[in-house]
């Protein structure tokens, strides 16, 4: 299965997350209501403070924080990257993926759904933006999305599948347990 945005259907539809009307991407607010700030984001202007055992942080420019590209069909994140930093494996469900390193200036393509990840090689910290050709690609975390469901997935199920016993999937899982 594949999905994606629609096309839009008006020159801007500002989202309205406050709406109580569901669709695919968010309602429109009312036109006399939208301001330049709809459009305006700097949440990507300077790196994030990384404080996650995996040594990365991604943070969004999408519809959630910019309503204007609500319909738009194109978002952002800034991924920052500790020196070893990993963004762990994960697909995006809804987007295709381009990633430019900010220093190097390199270009990786990630087809939509396709399972990736990002790793900084380097010994010192590192920052890449990520474009995508949806509002809102979402973001699928293989490890979590395995050992970390709800309802689980049976031990004996990703013993299985992985070679490995039943005792090292509860090890497994138990780093994805959620924190009390």
């Amino acid at each position: 299965m594949v999905a994606s945005d629609p096309d839009m259907l008006q020159d801007i539809c500002v989202a309205d997350p406050s709406s109580a009307a569901k669709m695919n991407g968010f309602a429109c607010k009312v036109a006399s209501t939208v301001t330049a700030q709809d459009f305006f984001f700097t949440g990507i202007c300077q790196p994030g403070n990384i404080t996650n055992v995996f040594g990365s942080l991604v943070t969004g420019a999408n519809v959630e924080n910019i309503p204007g590209l609500n319909t738009l069909g194109v978002s952002l994140s800034r991924i920052d990257y500790l020196a070893g930093g990993l963004n762990p494996p994960h697909t995006h469900p809804r987007a295709t993926e381009i990633v430019f390193a900010i220093m190097k200036g390199e270009v990786f393509v990630f087809p939509k759904g396709t399972v990736h990840f990002q790793k900084n090689n380097g010994d010192i910290p590192a920052s890449v933006i990520a474009a995508f050709n949806s509002q809102l690609p979402g973001t699928q975390s293989i490890a979590m999305t395995l050992f970390g469901a709800k309802p689980a997935v049976p031990d004996n199920v990703l013993a299985q599948a992985f070679q490995i016993d039943t005792t090292e999937v509860q090890t497994i899982k138990s780093k994805f347990a959620p924190k009390m």
